[in-house]
């Protein structure tokens, strides 16, 4: 079956070049039994992908089950997926199988595998590996014959280093990845998607079906959508209920979007629910810092060019960093300055001014991430906590930080 058969038949819109390569890949990889991890961010229709794989393969006419692994508690997930003996906790009034032995000869999608407990991936790797799991309450082992579709929207790199997601199973779900894009990716899709919702629900709510003038299909192809085609979705049936008017326009387009969401040119920060920043961030911080820092030199220097010295007004407008020059030069300096700099006659309480520091100094990055966590570890009196906080990062950010610099 080629591309375009196969979104015809499970009503995917879309001509992107990054969407037509997932449908490629998981068409390839239907007729294997490998495990396949498909990532994508919220919204963008995982969940039509395991289908396809289990309705292009040889299991198709086995069982299929889709389990939302988020959205059961943690205490009855085990349970859930493996089954459990009567009296195995209060409750169990009598034996229960569980998904993996009521699937066997079939499919089973782990949608949210990332929210998985520790306890619940070492039973998950142990049926990836041998097909083998026991039922919560007995010591029996259990065979079966069941073909694994995880999809998760977390960064699961990011989750081992954090300590939530089992390395070792990563690898043994990620066997083959499958990357969905999201809708900003897919910028052409957009306007198709709108159509394709806009008629279906002319047609659910019986009245005409939307029309979008020019202005407002660059708003729509221009917006971020975080929510994906999910979002795309929902605001197609509110226009479609709410205007009484049936060609849209950006104005009437605007009501309905996010003013904080159109794609700009700027940093997007993931959430992180730890406080944590990446490595990246940090980099994206100390680059901001040297780059207004370096500004503020360029502008010091040529006013004392200039001037002759450092004048009054100087001085108030550039009070921080000559401080901080200074403080730095006495902390670090050498023992002869490759350049002084006296000031004006006419303000002799100003200290002679070295700028060996400005023009010895590296540009190292890592230079420049040691020197700020010094400066944050001796402003708290040595409180990691604090000068976590002070950095942006987390405590067990700082304390690795401090360990790989030998601070």
């Amino acid at each position: 079956m080629d591309i375009q058969s196969i979104k015809q038949r499970f009503g995917i819109i879309g001509h992107s070049p990054l969407l037509d390569r997932a449908i490629d890949i998981a068409r390839q990889v239907a007729a294997t039994d490998i495990t396949v991890l498909i990532n994508g961010e919220s919204g963008v229709g995982k969940e039509s992908f395991p289908q396809i794989i289990h309705n292009l393969s040889a299991r198709k006419h086995g069982p299929y089950i889709a389990v939302n692994c988020g959205a059961i508690p943690e205490g009855t997930i085990d349970s859930e997926l493996f089954g459990h003996e009567k009296g195995a906790f209060t409750g169990a009034h009598e034996s229960r199988k569980g998904y993996f032995e009521v699937v066997n000869g079939g499919t089973i999608f782990l949608d949210e595998v990332a929210e998985l407990p520790l306890s619940t991936q070492v039973r998950l790797l142990r049926v990836l590996e041998t097909g083998e799991f026991i039922r919560v309450g007995s010591s029996k082992v259990i065979k079966t014959d069941v073909r694994v579709v995880a999809a998760t929207n977390v960064d699961i790199p990011e989750a081992i280093n954090r300590g939530k997601f089992r390395q070792d199973l990563y690898y043994r779900l990620n066997t083959v990845p499958i990357f969905i894009p999201p809708l900003r990716e897919r910028k052409d899709d957009v306007v198709l998607l709108f159509r394709k919702f806009a008629g279906d629900f002319a047609e659910k709510y019986r009245m005409p079906q939307l029309e979008l003038d020019e202005s407002a299909k660059q708003m729509l192809m221009n917006y971020r959508w975080q929510g994906n085609v999910r979002q795309l979705k929902n605001i197609t049936e509110q226009i479609s209920i709410i205007e009484e008017s049936r060609l849209i326009t950006a104005a009437n387009l605007q009501k309905y979007l996010p003013a904080d969401n159109r794609s700009l040119p700027v940093l997007f920060q993931k959430e992180n629910p730890s406080g944590e920043f990446s490595e990246r961030e940090i980099l994206y911080k100390v680059l901001f810092d040297m780059k207004r820092d370096i500004g503020e030199l360029k502008k010091l220097v040529v006013a004392i060019i200039d001037q002759g010295g450092v004048s009054h007004e100087l001085q108030r407008e550039h009070q921080p960093i000559i401080a901080q020059l200074y403080k730095e030069h006495h902390e670090t300096r050498n023992d002869q300055p490759l350049v002084e700099v006296q000031p004006r006659v006419d303000h002799p309480d100003i200290e002679t001014l070295y700028t060996s520091e400005v023009l010895d100094d590296s540009l190292s990055i890592q230079k420049k991430e040691i020197d700020l966590i010094r400066r944050a570890i001796e402003k708290h009196g040595g409180k990691r906590k604090n000068a976590a906080l002070e950095l942006g990062i987390s405590e067990r950010t700082l304390y690795r930080k401090i360990k790989e610099y030998e601070l």
